[in-house]
C-alpha cells in the first residue's frame, strides 16, 4: 500500500490493533504492533526491519527492540488472530500446508539442506508448517511452527562433540528446550490441539499428500473427530468396502480364529482402474481465471470417480468384526489421461455430492494464494534475525497484515484494491 492509501485506512488498523493486541502490558508496546503492521503493509521489496524503519521514517532499533527483546506473548497473539479470522472467514475447511524460506548460512533457527517444494530441490532453508482458514473466496493464516531437522535437536545427535555443537547453535538462537524435532505432520497435529484448546475446531482437514501419505496424520484426524478430506500417492493399500473378513471354520486345537481378510489388499490405482472409465463423471467445481475461447468463464472441469474403500495400513486398527474403517477414494482421471493423475481419502459422510466432494478437495489451492501474498507482499521470509522467538514474532505480526487486509478485501474492497 501506498503511504496515502494506508492513511486513508489509519483509524481502521488503530481499532484492528487495539483489538488483536490486547494481551500487551504497555502502551508502548501497542503503539510499536501496530507500527510494525504498516511497516510491513508499507510498499517496498524488503520487509526486513532497517528498510522497514526507513520507509516508516524511524530508528529501526525501534523495531529490533519490539521483536527481539520486548516481552509480549506472541502465543496470545495468535489465539486472538486466530479466533477473529475464523469470524471473519467463516471457513469451509481449514488446510495444513508447508512452506520453505531459502536462507543463507547455518545461524537462523532451523535452516538446513532439505527438501523444498519451493524450490522444488533439496537447498539451505527454513521449513515452517501452517494450519489456514478457507473458503474458494478468502483464507487466513490461524497457526505456526517452525520445523527443527535432526541437526538442530542435540538429543537425537550421532556423538557427545556433535550434541554440543548442537546446543551452541540452539542457545545463540534462543530456542526453548520443549522445541525439538517432530515430523510436520506432528507438528500439524499439535497446531490442531492447540487451536482446539483456543475454542477452535476445523469444520474439515485438508492436505496434500506430504501429509495424507501418513496413515498416523490420518488416524489422528479420526481419533479427534475431525473429518478430513486428504491427497495421496496411489500406491496407498486398500480394499473394496464391499470385501467381507472371513473366519475359517474352528478345528478344535489352539485358539479360536478371528475374522480376517483372506486375500492381499489392493492399491487405490488398481481399485480405481478396476472401476474403469465408464464409472468417471465430470465435474466443474469453481471458476478460474484463465478464460479462454473454449472456456469463456474459465470453469474448472475435470472427470472423476468415486468409490467406497477400506485402507489397509497396517496400523490401521480393526472392528470387533475384523473389518477395517470405510471411507471415500476420490481419483482424478482428466480426459486424455491412460490412468487417474490425483487420490484422495475423505471421511466425509457417504451421502456427500460428488461435486462438493470434488471442491472441498480441490479447495488447498486458496493457501498459495495466501503464501504468495505472505511471503512477497507481506515480507514473511524477510526476517534476517537469528532469534527463534523474533522469528515466531515476525510471522505472527505478518499474520495479522494478512488477516487486516483479507478484512479489508471483504468489506471495503477500493480500500484493499492495492493491497
Amino acid at each position: 500500500m501506498t503511504p496515502d492509501e494506508l492513511a486513508d485506512v489509519r483509524g481502521r488498523l488503530e481499532d484492528f490493533a487495539g483489538e488483536v493486541f490486547t494481551s500487551f502490558a504497555r502502551r508502548e508496546q501497542r503503539s510499536n504492533g501496530g507500527l510494525y503492521l504498516r511497516g510491513l503493509m508499507l510498499d517496498g521489496r524488503r520487509k526486513s526491519m532497517v528498510p522497514m524503519a526507513e520507509r516508516l521514517g524511524v530508528d529501526h532499533q525501534r523495531l529490533q527492540q519490539f521483536i527481539t527483546s520486548s516481552t509480549w506473548d506472541y502465543v496470545a497473539v495468535r489465539r486472538r488472530l486466530a479466533q477473529r479470522a475464523v469470524s471473519v472467514v467463516a471457513p469451509q475447511a481449514w488446510v495444513l500446508d508447508d512452506t520453505g524460506h531459502l536462507k543463507d548460512g547455518n545461524a537462523s533457527p532451523g535452516v538446513a539442506r532439505q527438501y523444498t517444494g519451493t524450490a522444488g530441490k533439496v537447498t539451505n532453508c527454513q521449513i515452517v508448517v501452517s494450519v489456514h482458514a478457507v473458503t474458494d473466496t478468502c483464507s487466513a493464516a490461524l497457526n505456526w511452527r517452525l520445523f527443527l531437522p535432526e541437526r538442530w535437536d542435540d538429543a537425537l545427535a550421532g556423538d557427545a562433540a556433535e550434541a554440543a555443537a548442537i546446543v551452541e547453535r540452539r542457545r545463540r538462537c534462543g530456542i526453548p528446550d520443549d522445541q525439538r524435532h517432530r515430523p510436520k505432520w506432528q507438528q500439524a497435529l499439535d497446531m490442531l490441539d492447540e487451536l482446539a484448546a483456543w475454542g477452535q475446531v476445523p469444520p474439515l482437514v485438508v492436505a496434500d499428500a506430504g501429509y495424507g501419505d501418513v496413515t498416523a496424520l490420518r488416524l489422528g484426524l479420526t481419533l479427534r473427530g475431525l473429518p478430513y478430506v486428504v491427497a495421496l500417492k496411489g500406491t496407498t493399500s486398500a480394499y473394496a468396502a464391499d470385501v467381507v473378513p472371513e473366519t475359517v471354520p474352528y478345528s478344535g486345537n489352539g485358539r479360536r480364529p478371528v475374522a480376517k481378510y483372506r486375500s492381499a489388499p489392493s492399491s487405490l490405482r488398481e481399485l480405481a482402474l478396476a472401476a474403469g472409465r465408464s464409472s468417471l463423471r465430470r465435474v466443474s467445481w469453481r471458476q478460474g481465471t484463465k478464460k479462454s475461447k473454449g472456456n469463456p468463464t474459465a470453469t474448472m472441469r475435470s472427470r472423476f470417480l468415486v468409490l467406497r474403500v477400506r485402507p489397509a495400513n497396517r496400523d490401521i486398527a480393526r472392528d470387533s468384526d475384523g473389518h477395517l474403517p470405510e471411507c471415500w477414494l476420490l481419483a482424478e482421471w482428466p480426459p486424455g489421461e491412460p490412468e487417474p493423475t490425483d487420490y484422495w481419502l475423505s471421511t466425509l459422510p457417504a451421502d456427500i455430492r460428488l461435486r462438493e466432494l470434488v471442491r472441498l478437495a480441490k479447495i488447498r489451492w486458496r493457501i498459495e494464494h495466501d503464501y504468495r501474498e505472505l511471503k512477497t507482499g507481506l515480507g514473511l521470509t524477510h526476517f534476517e534475525g537469528r532469534s527463534f522467538t523474533g522469528w515466531q514474532r515476525h510471522v505472527t505480526l505478518v499474520s495479522a497484515a494478512h488477516l487486516f487486509l483479507t478484512e479489508l478485501r471483504l468489506t471495503s474492497p477500493k480500500a484493499a484494491g492495492a493491497a
